[in-house]
């Protein structure tokens, strides 16, 4: 998990290059985002990416607030909240960003990779 928060950390701060060195780069991977889309392909899900961490500028704030994860053979999962504070550009001040996840990690030539990201907005308390 160590790995995936950095790349969390540097994707909220508008560089998505720590998540591709962890994302899939072999068919199925997917993305459902918490704008409500969907993607399909390891080739689209890193054009998503990279589209989607140009909206963010330096110096947001990150979490992952673990609820559970496991790991069976050549799959791993997380599911939790991931709390942050974005630096929208063009926007200001600082947004939170309170997000549901689950994602689902494949082995690929022995090293873990993201097949697919559930994200959406958590619901106020």
């Amino acid at each position: 998990m160590i790995l995936r928060k950095a790349a969390s950390d540097s994707f909220a701060g508008g560089d998505p290059a720590p998540l591709q060195a962890i994302s899939a780069t072999k068919d199925p991977a997917t993305i459902f985002g918490p704008n409500g889309d969907c993607v399909q392909g390891a080739t689209k899900v890193t054009s998503a990416n990279n589209k989607s961490a140009e909206h963010f500028a330096p110096g947001g704030k990150n979490e992952f607030e673990i609820m559970h994860m496991a790991a069976s053979g050549d799959f791993a999962y997380w599911v939790g909240i991931q709390r942050s504070v974005v630096n929208v550009r063009g926007h200001e001040p600082a947004a939170p960003m309170d997000l549901r996840i689950t994602e689902i990690f494949r082995r690929e030539q022995g090293e873990w990779k993201l097949v697919h990201r559930h994200a959406d907005k958590l619901a106020a308390a």
